[in-house]
């Protein structure tokens, strides 16, 4: 099976005209003038053994009122149950998928000619994703796009995958996350379905696991640390993604609900916003660029748009699946 729709060109047409409404936040490089200290990734734990989480069904209170306003209003929410995937998907289990079925993600596929904005640098004729690359000074834009971003590259040429089987898989698009899930049965969690599972049918709090960002001075998700975009301190460990499971589960098992990258959800952003006609979609849980300073939404209500065909280095996915009906 092969990808058959054209490659959608938004993702090239933002980053030319320094237009990104919906893309998000982060980075990682030394300031000017400094160069960075080579890091050592903290070793993890072996990827849990649980492969999903049985969510049961409930109600509680989605959104806040307290953040951001595409955050209200706060509404009583019913959720049937379903299972989640205790992890993000990793690239092991989608090059299984992609080994099986010869899947070419959005991201792999020649742009179409006639969707380039006329007058776009030629590099927007070639295949290729948006990456994070930290600025200079915070007014610089820190998104590009880059020939040769895909998948099996999360930073273009040169970045590879190798030794990061247990990692988050990203630059993958809505109709590539999708098409995985639809392989396994199963499906893209609702923003509600997400966003109860996250808060492990508790009470509203801040984070998904109490009100306090970490807890006895230990990180307890892989988000910014720093002044956005400049300075990233790294004290979780990590730069960039960090492997599935690496901070403790949430009281209901799942791990990364927080932080790491951003999920996909299959739930429209907002009535009628689109981004020159392609659907923009609602994702979840905040990534390793998320700061205090900036992008505070690694948190259970907070919410992004992006846009369905945009694949960056920062969003990945987990799948859902319906609880059989009780007879």
């Amino acid at each position: 099976m092969t990808g058959h729709t054209s490659r959608p060109i938004l993702a090239q047409a933002a980053v030319w005209a320094a237009v990104t409404v919906f893309t998000l936040v982060g980075c990682d490089r030394a300031p000017a003038g400094e160069t960075a200290p080579a890091r050592t990734e903290p070793s993890c734990p072996a990827a849990p053994g649980v492969q999903t989480v049985d969510v049961p069904s409930g109600d509680f209170l989605m959104g806040s009122q307290d953040t951001y306003p595409e955050e209200a209003p706060v509404r009583a929410t019913e959720v049937a149950a379903f299972s989640l995937d205790a992890t993000e998907v990793t690239n092991a289990e989608f090059s299984e998928f992609v080994g099986a079925t010869g899947y070419t993600t959005v991201a792999e596929r020649k742009p179409d000619p006639a969707r380039v904005p006329r007058g776009a640098p030629r590099e927007f004729f070639l295949p290729g994703a948006v990456v994070f690359t930290q600025p200079d000074t915070p007014t610089q834009t820190w998104w590009r796009y880059v020939p040769g971003a895909n998948w099996r590259h999360p930073e273009g040429p040169g970045s590879d995958i190798r030794g990061k089987a247990n990692y988050p898989v990203v630059q993958v698009a809505y109709s590539d996350a999708s098409a995985y899930a639809a392989w396994k049965g199963r499906r893209l969690p609702s923003e509600a379905e997400w966003e109860y599972a996250a808060r492990s049918g508790r009470a509203a709090t801040r984070y998904a696991w109490g009100d306090e960002a970490d807890s006895k001075g230990s990180r307890r998700a892989n988000t910014w640390q720093g002044l956005f975009p400049i300075t990233n301190t790294a004290d979780d460990g990590f730069e960039l993604r960090a492997p599935v499971g690496c901070f403790a589960p949430t009281p209901w098992g799942l791990y990364d609900m927080i932080g790491n990258v951003w999920e996909w959800t299959s739930t429209p952003y907002g009535a009628g916003i689109a981004q020159q006609g392609e659907p923009v979609l609602a994702i979840k849980g905040g990534s390793f660029l998320c700061a205090p300073n900036f992008c505070a939404r690694y948190r259970p209500p907070a919410r992004q748009g992006q846009e369905a065909g945009l694949p960056t280095n920062h969003i990945g996915f987990r799948t859902a699946k319906s609880a059989a009906p009780s007879r």
